[in-house]
């Protein structure tokens, strides 16, 4: 085979769990004989891209589908190789988790190529410990292994999502202002892009333990059901988020709605004392003949005075009706 311009990773697995990097001219007499060999491309590379659709010899169908920009988690089984595409958190300093990655492999029993755009730790923490002779031994393993990074990785996602939700439950009881409610809907989002991609990447892990291939073993496909279920119980707890969020807005829709109740109460009671004084001295206020107290100079004290006996009779009856 030819090799490909400038891959971000091509290894030779040993079999041991290590693994070394390889020239191009290794690449080129590169045989199944010698061990597994994994290329890492950046599919968005022109020289990639090439290498891909003229060099590779690889079916048209597995071209088309690591070069593909939108993918759905997937496995699908291409002659005696496997074709898959997962995604995993973004953890790349500044992104959002949500704002998942990609990342597309055909595996066969000696060489596996994979391709991705934006960079993912699980593939660059894996390609480490291959260097450092911690790595798997052969290909069923090396999908395991990213696997369970992956997946790894969704959950400490999802337990500091967790933990965020705690603290703005926390926040509602204790206060109310604009900052909780936008975090709270921001988590809500989180969430809800999460449940939508964390539950295909479980329908491919399903789909790759009932492929029939020879190079994975049974005890292999019990590891990945092991993954599998952990994801499930990841997905399971997204949803728990998703409905304790919802509550929590819930309950701060309830919060805003008594106090609006508790001010347009106090509002009314302030409008219900002044409407009789109100009364009265527009009533008074008229400039026709006739209104008692004209001509008495002390027809203005005693007018307060039954003003501040009305307020008080009112006040007395609020609280006889347990108004106030």
């Amino acid at each position: 085979m030819t090799d490909p311009a400038e891959p971000l990773h091509a290894l030779l697995l040993d079999g041991q769990g290590g693994a070394r990097d390889l020239t191009g001219d290794e690449i080129r007499s590169w045989q199944p004989d010698q061990g597994v060999l994994w290329l890492h491309l950046d599919y968005s590379e022109p020289s990639a891209q090439q290498w891909l659709n003229e060099e590779s010899g690889l079916p048209e169908v597995v071209i088309e589908a690591l070069l593909t920009e939108n993918t759905r988690p997937r496995a699908t089984q291409v002659g005696d190789g496997l074709l898959i595409a997962l995604r995993g958190v973004n953890l790349n300093p500044g992104a959002d988790p949500d704002d998942m990655v990609s990342v597309r492999l055909y595996a066969t029993p000696y060489l596996i190529i994979s391709t991705r755009k934006r960079r993912l730790q699980s593939v660059t923490g894996l390609a480490a410990d291959c260097r450092n002779g911690e790595g798997p031994r052969d290909v069923a393993e090396l999908l395991i292994e990213l696997s369970d990074r992956l997946v790894q990785r969704m959950g400490d996602v999802v337990e500091e999502t967790e933990e965020a939700l705690s603290e703005l439950e926390l926040e509602i009881l204790e206060q109310q202002n604009a900052s909780v409610r936008q975090s709270l809907s921001a988590l809500r989002r989180q969430t809800i892009r999460l449940r939508r991609y964390f539950g295909p990447q479980r329908d491919a892990f399903n789909q790759l333990q009932s492929e029939r291939l020879t190079w994975i073993s049974a005890d292999q496909k019990l590891l990945l059901r092991e993954v599998s279920d952990r994801l499930l119980r990841h997905i399971e707890d997204l949803d728990m988020i998703r409905e304790r969020a919802g509550m929590a807005q819930e309950e701060m829709i309830s919060q805003l709605s008594d106090q609006l109740n508790q001010r347009m109460y106090i509002l009314s009671l302030i409008a219900a004392i002044f409407l009789p004084l109100g009364f009265l001295t527009g009533l008074l206020g008229i400039n026709v003949g006739g209104i008692p107290g004209a001509d008495n100079p002390y027809a203005f004290e005693l007018f307060s005075i039954l003003l501040c006996i009305l307020v008080a009779l009112q006040l007395w009856l609020f609280k006889q009706r347990r108004w106030l």
